[in-house]
């Protein structure tokens, strides 16, 4: 179905070609996996596929891509459109009507299909992905999952014998992204669809690939058996890292294969006490944050519901909870800069205004300037390029100096962002930055301002292994210094090595607040994988695992229990 015939792709301002001599065949029907680091050449690899490279992006193709009998470097984009759907990591970005039945006829108009045709072709795909009770729905009044379906229904009616994913559960909680994997998996089964699906977080995806593409960062491209790629490869999800760490052949790739593998281990473990995965906070650490009875709403309708919530400085707190719980309400709600109908946020501030020194009285930020209001709270929304605007990383680095006003070289916006990421050019523009670099930069610009509290969004969509054990390096040491640190996100394996507690949201209210392990293991939708494999026993991570297993093999050639690179 798919065919690299010795290919080759360099870009103008590279020394190097990002892909290298690749031949690869991808049969009908297969779900292939491809992983790889950020930056590696996985976006060019995929888009290579429908034409995109080199017809858009530019560059120089080497060498032949053939899909379905057709020669890309002689048929653009608009020629295989028939032949290959894409969807991208937000599906908000490709919707172009305003309905799911709209959205799903629309590739159709533009293929010129009949009418008729059309209409058996949207019944089809909404009883396929299960869509048909959401037909008439406006596609912004919809969940995260059922966008994505929605998405992936919308190239679908063109009938593609191959479809392009690009971190299609990136943006979703456990749940709906069981939804979009189990519509995947059926149209690959049933249908017997071609699936090229790229996806960082590989514990969800893993068990349903049938094959791995594995881009090690040197330009080639190395294909086969998951168990076998996974093996010795530089990235890997947990559930493999516990394989290599208890010595399992062949790896397990599914929680169920896992468990059966894990009785003796479990049996082994029984007498043992797992190590903390991280260290308890101070007992005296200060309330920085208290808000009390926070309620948002949007047209009348409740997406906060009367909120109690108190920030320790030191602490690492995980906001967690399905699509549309309203996390991200709180967090503009606490900022200051968002809607809040009722309730009060009460903010320790470290000075008073003057600089006298002197404690000052707690300040709700929504009372405040937004520049006053950053010196209380920081906020990286969902999307960090959302605050970056300028030309290049130096004038993003000014200005966020020259509006924060805070002395001191040390809180400078450059010397922050070496601290976080050493080595970005001051020359670059921020949108060529990778998504860890973006992230880095933006944390600088807020932290430019010295907040006492520090609200991320999300800050793990699009990240690595390897970037989010750089993240919670970063989170670790923000916290070191005496800031309370809230992280809302869908990342169990990362809430797991980087939080001291977990807040669980459910239709606006707060369902569960306590100490990470009590929380995400009572609930097998936030377990992490380790957690499932070894339950009852208490062990989060293949960390700890390790730590009580001193003859356990190594994860891999120079890599850490967690998948990354330690000398990185």
């Amino acid at each position: 179905m798919i065919t690299f015939d010795q290919v080759s792709v360099q870009y103008e301002d590279t020394s190097g070609p990002v892909l290298r001599d690749v031949d690869l065949t991808v049969e009908e029907g297969e779900l292939c996996l491809v992983v790889g680091h950020t930056g590696v050449g996985k976006s060019t690899l995929l888009g290579a596929v429908n034409g995109l490279v080199p017809h858009f992006t530019g560059g120089t193709l080497h060498g032949r891509v053939t899909v379905d009998g057709r020669d890309t470097a002689h048929h653009p984009p608009r020629e295989l459109a028939d032949v290959v759907g894409v969807v991208g990591q937000d599906p908000l970005d490709g919707f172009v009507t305003d309905t799911v039945e709209e959205e799903l006829a629309y590739a159709m108009e533009q293929l010129a299909v009949a009418p008729a045709t059309m209409r058996k072709r949207v019944e089809e795909t909404l009883d396929l992905l299960g869509l048909a009770d959401l037909r008439h729905r406006a596609l912004h009044e919809l969940s995260g999952g059922q966008q994505q379906r929605v998405a992936i229904g919308s190239v679908l009616t063109a009938h593609p014998r191959v479809l392009v994913l690009d971190e299609p559960t990136s943006a979703l909680d456990p749940t709906a992204a069981e939804e979009v994997l189990a519509a995947v998996t059926r149209l690959v089964h049933d249908l017997g669809v071609t699936v090229l699906l790229a996806e960082h977080r590989l514990e969800r995806v893993v068990q349903y690939a049938d094959r791995v593409i594995h881009l090690p960062g040197d330009g080639r491209v190395v294909s086969g058996p998951p168990a076998e790629i996974f093996r010795t490869s530089s990235i890997a999800p947990p559930i493999v890292e516990l394989g290599r760490a208890a010595g399992w052949s062949p790896l397990p790739l599914s929680i169920r294969d896992a468990r059966r593998a894990a009785a003796p281990l479990r049996t082994r473990l029984a007498d043992r006490t797992a190590p903390p995965v991280r260290p308890a906070p101070a007992a005296d650490r200060p309330v920085l944050l208290r808000a009390r009875g926070v309620t948002v709403t949007y047209h009348g309708v409740p997406a906060v519901r009367e909120v109690d919530l108190a920030l320790h400085g030191g602490e690492v707190t995980a906001l967690m909870g399905r699509n549309g719980s309203g996390k991200s309400s709180l967090l503009w709600a606490l900022q200051g800069s968002g809607p809040r109908k009722a309730g009060t946020v009460a903010v320790s501030a470290e000075r008073d205004e003057g600089g006298a020194g002197g404690a000052a009285k707690p300040r709700d930020p929504k009372d405040l300037s937004a520049a006053a209001a950053r010196r209380l709270v920081g906020l990286v929304p969902q999307t960090p390029t959302d605050l970056l605007y300028l030309e290049s990383v130096e004038q993003e680095l000014d200005q966020a100096d020259s509006e924060s006003a805070v002395g001191g070289d040390d809180v400078r916006a450059r010397a922050i962002l070496d601290r976080l990421a050493p080595g970005i050019s001051g020359a670059t523009h921020p949108r060529d930055l990778s998504e860890g670099q973006k992230l880095a930069l933006v944390l600088a610009i807020q932290l430019t301002a010295a907040p006492r509290v520090l609200l991320l969004d999300e800050p793990t969509r699009g990240l690595d292994y390897r970037a989010k054990g750089e993240l919670i390096r970063i989170v670790d040491d923000l916290a070191a210094e005496g800031r309370a640190v809230v992280i809302s996100t869908h990342d169990v394996e990362f809430v797991a090595r980087a939080a001291d507690r977990v807040v669980v949201m459910a239709e606006g209210d707060v369902v569960a607040d306590g100490p990470t392990t009590e929380v995400i293991v009572a609930s097998p939708v936030f377990a992490p994988q380790t957690a499932k494999i070894l339950a009852p026993l208490p062990f989060l991570t293949v960390d700890q695992l390790a730590s009580v297993l001193p003859t356990a093999a190594p994860s891999a050639p120079g890599a850490g229990a967690d998948g990354t690179d330690p000398h990185a």
